[in-house]
């Protein structure tokens, strides 16, 4: 039986030319194994380009020269001041002042010994029974010293209700007198209710310490006479047993 040969249209049979004429030209060309050689060197693991090592700056330590102290021409011709033993002599006259954190070897150390809180509350207990004995006419307190009082930051605040019944609304000066009727003035501030500045050298002077008691008498305005009752120390053998 005869195969009928396809007759192509006019349109396909200007393809197929096209088509021929490319492929001629891909051959004069060699197109075809460029593409394989390159597909090929995709595939292909990439090697790592080698590293460039960087060489390190060495530094050197400038070596400086000393020069002589630049001074003005107005002073070129007047001696050199020797500050060191300038700051000497100041150091020296200030020691001779008086200072509240320079006075006693004991301002930031407790004294020997401790006390107890039995000997805390006997000293409380004789400071109520002596401002019981006071003249009621004049408002009084009690107070009991702490650390913070008499040893580090000599801050000492006052009952909160006697300050509002009896002590200046504003700032002022107050004046604390002790048993011999000697004069200390201090700070009182109004906002904080309590005396700051000058309470620490009433407090050195008169070896206030830790476990005191002290009774205040408001004998004027801004005057107040100070009672101290000592707290007796235990030493180091009697708190061991």
């Amino acid at each position: 039986m005869a195969v009928k040969k396809k007759v192509m249209s006019p349109y396909e049979a200007e393809r197929e030319r096209t088509v021929q004429e490319n492929k001629r030209k891909m051959e004069a060309l060699n197109l075809r194994h460029l593409s394989a050689a390159v597909a090929s060197a995709a595939v292909a693991p990439k090697t790592p380009s080698p590293m460039k090592h960087k060489r390190r700056r060495i530094f050197q330590a400038a070596v400086v020269a000393p020069s002589p102290p630049r001074r003005s021409r107005r002073l070129a011709d007047l001696p050199e001041i020797k500050y060191a033993d300038a700051c000497a002599e100041v150091d020296g006259e200030r020691a001779g002042r008086w200072s509240p954190r320079k006075r006693s070897g004991s301002i930031y150390l407790a004294r020997p010994g401790t006390t107890s809180m039995k000997a805390r509350l006997e000293a409380e207990t004789k400071a109520e029974e002596l401002e019981a004995q006071l003249d009621p006419e004049f408002p009084s307190f009690v107070k009991r010293m702490l650390h913070s009082h008499v040893v580090r930051g000599f801050w000492l605040g006052l009952p909160s209700h006697f300050c509002d019944m009896y002590m200046p609304k504003q700032d002022c000066t107050i004046t604390l007198v002790d048993d011999k009727d000697e004069e200390f003035g201090t700070n009182y501030l109004a906002y904080k209710k309590g005396l700051s500045g000058g309470w620490a050298g009433f407090a050195l002077d008169h070896v206030i310490q830790d476990g005191d008691a002290t009774v205040f008498q408001l004998i004027k305005p801004t005057t107040f006479k100070v009672h101290i009752i000592r707290a007796t120390v235990d030493d180091d053998n009697e708190a061991a047993e």
